[in-house]
């Protein structure tokens, strides 16, 4: 319990310290769950908020359920913030061809739809969107294109692991099938979990990771 009340604490000085955010978000932490709740004017700031919790050291796993409350000047209709999508996703230099994602509105919330030929592009547009005025929330469903010609998918992944100093390679298993990649073990925190499933998405020709990595303290595991 006492963990988990120096946790709560932890994250409410990090959204505190944090400039981008200006909303009073409520916190809740039990076993190292955290629960973030309240509402923000922006997903950008959602979004900020979320990453923030994911950073502090002693977090197992988020729920989020802020609202977006956008304020009154801020609302922007529909076709309006469709065609800022559109317009943000040509003009970003990460996609590659824009007139493969189709974009549907609707009351802020917006879904992209279509095929990117690396994740980096898959985030990248999603990035771009976040930033967006009106903008309440977004389902990334963009795809990757499979490529046959993958060599050596495992050891690509298995050498971006060991070159990341937050993962320890060792402690991980990669195992793929085909396009799919599946990572196995543990790692000491939600970020090195993230390092991790970057490592294998970076990989040329992946279109899927299967995260199944466990979140084990190296104080628990050696008994302190």
């Amino acid at each position: 319990m006492d963990n988990d009340v120096r946790l709560r604490q932890d994250i409410l000085d990090e959204l505190e310290y944090e400039p981008t955010i200006a909303a009073n978000i409520g916190v809740a932490v039990e076993d190292g769950i955290v629960t973030l709740t309240g509402h923000v004017r922006s997903y950008a700031e959602k979004h900020a908020a979320e990453r923030i919790a994911e950073r502090v050291k002693g977090v197992r796993a988020i729920a989020e359920e802020i609202d977006v409350r956008l304020p009154e000047h801020k609302k922007t209709a529909d076709d309006e913030i469709a065609a800022r999508v559109l317009k943000i996703l040509a003009w970003g230099a990460a996609i590659s061809d824009p007139e493969d994602i189709n974009v549907k509105v609707e009351k802020g919330f917006v879904t992209l739809n279509g095929t990117v030929d690396w994740h980096f592009q898959r985030s990248a547009a999603e990035n771009s969107v976040r930033v967006l005025t009106g903008v309440t929330g977004i389902d990334n469903q963009l795809r990757i294109r499979p490529r046959m010609n993958v060599v050596d998918v495992r050891h690509g992944i298995r050498e971006a692991l060991k070159r990341n100093a937050e993962t320890e390679a060792e402690n991980i298993d990669v195992e793929v099938s085909g396009s799919h990649v599946i990572l196995h073990g543990k790692v000491q925190s939600l970020r090195a979990r993230a390092m991790a499933e970057r490592a294998a998405w970076s990989a040329p020709g992946v279109t899927a990771v299967e995260d199944r990595l466990r979140i084990e303290d190296a104080r628990v595991a050696l008994g302190a």
